[in-house]
């Protein structure tokens, strides 16, 4: 099976299809995707099934996207979130 590569701050993870952003980057030793706004606390997966928000990231240049509910996609940019949720 081929893997994909998908980009994290501009560091390239490789990933499995049907693989979520979370599931990936979590096997690629990254476990800190955003950090909360007011305390400025690292946050990553919690719940991994989308109910909860830990998880967001900026992929494609689309802000609040849940990693644990995305699938990988060849070349992804995927960017930690700031402190913004909208």
């Amino acid at each position: 099976m081929k893997g994909i590569t998908i980009f994290f701050d501009g560091v390239n993870f490789q990933a499995v299809p049907g693989q979520s952003v979370g599931a990936a980057l979590l096997a690629g030793g990254e476990s800190i995707l955003r950090h909360t706004r007011i305390e400025d606390k690292p946050r990553g997966m919690f719940c991994g099934i989308g109910v909860c928000f830990d998880c967001l990231v900026v992929i494609d240049g689309l802000p609040n996207q849940r990693a644990c509910i995305t699938e990988v996609r060849e070349g992804m940019r995927i960017q930690s979130q700031g402190n913004v949720i909208s």
